[in-house]
């Protein structure tokens, strides 16, 4: 399956880019760790079958020094015993935050308690965000069919500034 429309390759879309790309480093910047921020992107990507955003989560978090054991278990996070209780935290944040539909009350008040419990005021906002953010992000390249498997880390960095 090829990609639908090339969103790279667009003056609206790349005004959009721009905007989407200032609000991803706001939560790249903040106290909430860099390889949490990873598994939570993957983690929401995986649920959303977005291949883009997998590939480029994945090889993001290796760049970074994340391993291959606990990338491999995120699908599976509550079956692994690799992940602290923090990033648990956050990964249920993660999977409640993207199956809204799922629940009629989104995001539980014990998943909730475990991230005030593990997280400051500003890595919650971080963390909150990044669900949203990466959310928005899976469906843009899930609508248009962008593949995963040619990404490169760090290939974005700067492109939107």
């Amino acid at each position: 399956m090829d990609a639908r429309f090339n969103m790279f390759d667009n003056e609206t879309a790349m005004k959009f880019f721009k905007r989407f790309a200032n609000a991803g480093q706001v939560i790249q910047r903040s106290s909430l760790p860099q390889s949490t921020q990873e598994l939570v992107s993957l983690r929401a990507s995986q649920i959303n079958g977005c291949g883009w955003c997998i590939d480029m989560h994945t090889k993001e978090a290796v760049a970074a020094g994340e391993s291959a054991v606990r990338l491999n278990l995120v699908a599976a996070w509550r079956e692994a015993t690799v992940f602290t209780e923090a990033e648990q935290a956050a990964l249920a944040l993660a999977e409640e935050g993207t199956r809204l539909a799922d629940a009629h009350q989104g995001v539980s008040d014990e998943t909730w308690a475990q991230v005030r419990k593990h997280y400051d005021d500003d890595q919650i906002a971080a963390l909150v965000a990044l669900v949203a953010l990466i959310n928005a992000a899976n469906r843009l390249a899930v609508i248009v069919h962008q593949r995963g498997g040619s990404y490169q880390p760090g290939m974005f960095a700067g492109a939107f500034e």
